[in-house]
């Protein structure tokens, strides 16, 4: 999918905001694999360049939660006390809110402000990774405090090594489940992401996304007669998130000694 999205446009040899009239709503055929939609641009190539979009907010939302979720979950399992209260407590709150509703809310709120569509986008990624990080927060918690009480780290507290050292090493233990938990935030963003793309509140045209791609048609006439225009992006959501969360549970096997006989 990686290789589709950004490498399959340098093949493709049609743009994805070239309006042509005489092409609106063409059937697939030689010229346009999977047609043209209802402005004349290239089904194929616009699913592409969406998939960059979908495909980046995933990742950039990923990386920001893990980072995020590591060092708060890390803080709060090695300092405990008022440390621990504070983040967990602030992560309880953040988990009892549902996720798409708020997500809509503040895109709601966002386009009232007419915020515009190039700078949507980052906007988009700083909200999915700001109710993602919880959960690996309380994740990685419960591993530096299991990490606590092993052997090395009372070998660190004879040492006398600094907190800095002690804390480097126990998110090093904490990577296989971070590894892990990063592929399942990267679907999960890329569905937040559609979702909101859908609704008209994420990723806005022109830029394309496989949500807003899904959006346009929205007509009856549409889902009957011309299912090139909805199939393609929602096989390519569906393909990407199962392909995901596919490698996720092989790190989760490959990684966690637990799992292993």
């Amino acid at each position: 999918m990686v290789l589709f999205c950004f490498i399959g446009p340098l093949f493709s040899g049609h743009t994805t905001d070239r309006v042509t009239v005489s092409l609106i709503n063409k059937p697939p055929g030689a010229a346009h694999w999977l047609g043209t939609d209802n402005l004349g641009r290239d089904v194929l190539a616009r699913l592409m360049q969406a998939g960059r979009i979908s495909l980046l907010v995933g990742l950039v939302s990923m990386v920001l939660s893990i980072v995020i979720g590591s060092v708060l979950g890390t803080l709060a399992g090695f300092y405990r006390g008022f440390v621990d209260h504070l983040v967990m407590r602030t992560a309880d709150i953040l988990l009892t809110v549902p996720e798409i509703p708020i997500l809509i809310i503040i895109g709601a709120i966002l386009s009232d402000l007419k915020v515009p569509s190039e700078y949507r986008i980052y906007f988009v990624m700083l909200l999915i990774s700001l109710m993602a990080w919880p959960q690996l927060a309380r994740l990685v918690r419960s591993q530096i405090l299991s990490f606590r009480e092993r052997p090395f780290m009372l070998a660190a507290e004879a040492l006398g090594l600094r907190d800095r050292r002690k804390l480097y090493h126990l998110m090093l233990n904490a990577v296989p489940v971070i590894i892990v938990v990063a592929t399942l935030t990267v679907a999960r963003a890329i569905l937040s992401e559609s979702v909101l793309s859908y609704l008209g509140l994420g990723v806005v045209p022109p830029t394309p996304s496989w949500g807003n791609m899904m959006a346009s048609a929205n007509s009856l006439i549409d889902f009957q007669t011309r299912p090139w225009l909805w199939i393609p992006p929602g096989t390519a959501i569906f393909l990407t998130v199962i392909s995901i969360n596919l490698l996720g549970d092989g790190l989760r096997d490959a990684l966690d000694p637990r799992t292993k006989r």
